[in-house]
């Protein structure tokens, strides 16, 4: 999942090589008063009180509302406000909230056929907003346009196009207008659902997690213009929306608590405000103007400065692991980088501590050398490409050199990427600019507002082709808490898409191909982690990701929101499903 979380570069501050924990002082009384990181051990302001508006603001805009077409963890985790998915994370601190629970469906599914065959029941008389009760119809149609109409919906990932079994001859609602539609989506009846496997999916219960089997009914589908006025089988509804501004979410009048554990419905209103300044929204969070910054960013440079240094401020933190990596994408199709030494000529070449400074310093995260984060079951510590520094923190280039004058490149000229509203992704690649020009790479950064990189540059392998991007900057984060849910959409070649594409080395290598369905085949977890640990360094090997900091977020806790709790199963973001305001 793109999980990104910006920050603006800062200069070193005494604390910032702490943890927050480490180096806070807030009180933490019987009273309900927080400390630093309270959130991540617990739920800070516990409430059932009802009423108010809940703020939420963001610095750009989503790439879209529609559950069926995203793929940033932020809309993953708000769109369940007004879209249930067959299962979610359950909304509860620590481990738990990587716990997988019921939400449309009445319990998890049960697997037959080897794991190839998955069933759900629904529950029953959960109702749209107009008061139609949700079917097993829905939740098949909206896996068939988010996943199958790739022309029309691009931006969420593709894993049932891989894995149902008549992907290759279904070409999606909108093209398709038999009644019978996708074959390997049975509907026997109004509450259950049947998805038929070319092969066994272990994980498959967090497959459905995804925002992409909320249900949408089809007669009110609009294609891409759906996310204007998405309808609700959540607990919230649209109001209104204006694309860029502002959306409003108001209680849905037919949502139930009776056929839903999981959520609250506290606020009477949900306000969220686009294209906000990032100081902006740090200091309407201080003020209590605004609750919660949506992208779940954590606040930038000169915010964070001031948080460290003050003892009462940094009791409303929360610096939290969120299943991330920063990395440096190389294209492996665009020349020099198609040779494997011109990769690892980069991998020698980047100065990672210089990010890691560029970032926020180390309570953003630790120095990376895997692809998968510390955070993720089957992580293993190794370090292929181990980076020498003198006394005085200048990196040592030898080897950057050595495999540079392997390579046979001499100068080069490409192209990097970075999203233009994402400070600290621009102050990254200006570091990584400035180390790759000591061994004869010229870069130039292009940069991209957040809602069209994927759709229209950094995902689409004909434009990074057509404009010479050999590096492309990149925050990933787990679609769900395991080893396949973190590198299946980054590294397999059937994941490359020419729209809307995670997979932003476009590496296409058999055997990670071959181990990545291997792994997700094997219902024996602790042989899925081997694998995931073998697939890992076998990526290195390639050396089409330049791992760089294992990303933490630094988000200010507002004393005025209540029921706040930060779970990795949406980065290290709040969990948005029962926030609610203090009146």
């Amino acid at each position: 999942m793109r999980r990104s979380v910006p920050v603006a570069a800062i200069a070193t501050i005494s604390c910032a090589g702490l943890l927050l924990a480490g180096c806070s002082g807030g009180k933490d009384s019987a009273n309900g008063s927080s400390k630093a990181n309270a959130a991540t051990k617990g739920v800070v302001n516990a409430s059932n009180e009802k009423g108010g508006t809940l703020n939420y603001a963001i610095s750009d805009a989503p790439e879209s509302f529609d559950p069926g077409n995203t793929y940033y963890a932020f809309i993953y985790n708000f769109s369940r406000l007004y879209a249930r998915p067959l299962t979610t994370f359950n909304p509860a601190p620590g481990a738990k909230g990587n716990e997988l629970v019921p939400d449309l469906a009445e319990s998890m599914g049960k697997a037959s056929d080897g794991g190839k065959t998955w069933t759900y029941k629904l529950r029953k008389g959960v109702k749209y907003e107009d008061g139609r009760e949700v079917t097993s119809q829905d939740v098949k149609y909206a896996v068939e346009r988010s996943n199958f109409a790739r022309d029309t919906l691009s931006l969420g990932p593709n894993y049932f196009q891989q894995f149902l079994v008549d992907d290759d001859k279904y070409k999606g609602p909108y093209k398709d207008k038999s009644k019978a539609g996708l074959k390997s989506i049975e509907t026997p009846d109004d509450h259950t659902i049947v998805f038929h496997l070319k092969k066994p999916f272990a994980e498959f219960d967090y497959l459905v997690s995804a925002p992409q089997t909320a249900p949408v009914p089809q007669d009110k589908d609009k294609g891409a213009e759906y996310t204007r006025s998405v309808v609700s089988s959540g607990s919230y509804k649209f109001q209104s929306y204006q694309e860029g501004k502002q959306l409003v979410l108001v209680r849905n009048p037919q949502w139930s608590a009776k056929t839903d554990p999981l959520r609250k419905q506290l606020p009477d209103k949900i306000v969220v405000k686009m294209k906000v300044a990032k100081s902006t929204i740090d200091k309407d969070l201080k003020s209590g103007n605004t609750h919660i910054d949506l992208a779940g960013t954590g606040v930038d440079g000169q915010t964070q400065a001031q948080l460290l240094t003050s003892e009462s401020e940094k009791a409303n933190t929360d610096n939290a692991l969120g299943q991330r990596l920063v990395y440096t994408a190389i294209n492996s199709k665009v020349k020099p980088f198609d040779k494997l030494e011109c990769r690892q000529a980069v991998q020698y070449a980047i100065d990672k501590k210089a990010v890691q400074t560029s970032l926020g310093g180390p309570i953003r995260g630790d120095l990376a050398s895997t692809v998968l984060p510390t955070d993720i079951p089957g992580y293993q510590k190794f370090d292929l490409y181990p980076q020498k520094y003198d006394a005085k923190n200048k990196l040592d280039l030898t080897e950057a050199k050595k495999k540079w004058k392997e390579c046979g490149a001499g100068n080069v000229d490409t192209t990097i990427l970075a999203r233009s509203d994402r400070q600290d992704e621009v102050d990254a690649a200006t570091t990584v600019v400035e180390s790759l020009k000591k061994i004869g790479i010229n870069a130039k950064i292009q940069q991209y507002p957040t809602s069209k990189y994927f759709s229209d540059y950094a995902g689409v392998p004909k434009f990074n082709k057509k404009n010479n991007v050999g590096l492309i900057m990149m925050q990933w984060g787990s679609d769900f808490p395991t080893g396949y849910g973190y590198l299946q959409q980054i590294l397999n070649g059937k994941a490359i898409s020419q729209s809307g594409n995670t997979n932003l080395s476009e590496l296409d290598d058999p055997e990670i191909n071959k181990l990545l369905e291997t792994a997700i085949a094997d219902t024996d977890k602790a042989a899925r982690e081997k694998a995931y640990a073998e697939i890992d360094k076998k990526t290195m090997e390639q050396a089409v990701i330049v791992p760089l900091t294992y990303f933490k977020v630094l988000n200010y806790r507002s004393p005025e929101a209540t029921n706040l709790v930060s779970t990795s199963a949406f980065s290290g973001q709040y969990d948005y499903l029962n926030v609610g305001v203090k009146k």
